[in-house]
């Protein structure tokens, strides 16, 4: 539970699809209802221990096994940019674009600061590809909101008379 993996899919992220399920530090849905495909989205590692750099997202044929799968990297998508140069920390330092999971601290979030914009927009481009239609962007709620002068009544329909 150190990743945090189900606040980072489902709240973070905001993936849009109904039927997912987090389990681990992966994330599973099925993004086409009675469809054969799933889609696969979990944590990238690096070479050095409990350090990841990404997300790997993969479509997987419930039959057939991994059909395709991408590397989403950070550091591409300006995840954690602004976390890294307030902490003076460059692409030519250690831990750029990465976090790391303390197990000994499991109150401590690791992908904290995450600005989720262009991984969001990765995500929906691929599965744009695997499964159309898919990706569902909730529209924005209309609450009503102080106006200025009241709205006019839409003109009515036009009579079968003409006027000149």
């Amino acid at each position: 539970m150190a990743l945090y993996a189900r606040e980072f899919f489902v709240d973070h992220l905001k993936l849009p699809f109904a039927d997912a399920v987090v389990v681990g530090n992966s994330y599973y849905a099925t993004p086409m209802p009675g469809g054969p495909l799933r889609l696969r989205i979990e944590f990238s590692r690096t070479i050095r221990a409990d350090e990841y750099d990404g997300l790997r997202l993969a479509t997987i044929h419930q039959d057939g096994g991994e059909l395709d799968a991408v590397a989403l990297r950070f550091e591409d998508h300006r995840t954690f940019e602004h976390r890294d140069a307030t902490q003076g920390c460059g692409p030519s330092h250690s831990g750029y674009g990465t976090f790391y999971e303390f197990r000994d601290r499991p109150d401590w979030v690791p992908w904290e600061g995450a600005h989720t914009n262009g991984l969001c927009a990765a995500i929906e481009q691929y599965t744009s590809v695997w499964f159309p239609g898919a990706w569902k962007t909730s529209s924005p709620s209309r609450t009503a909101g102080r106006t200025a002068r009241k709205a006019l009544p839409r003109p009515s329909a036009p009579s079968g008379s003409r006027s000149r």
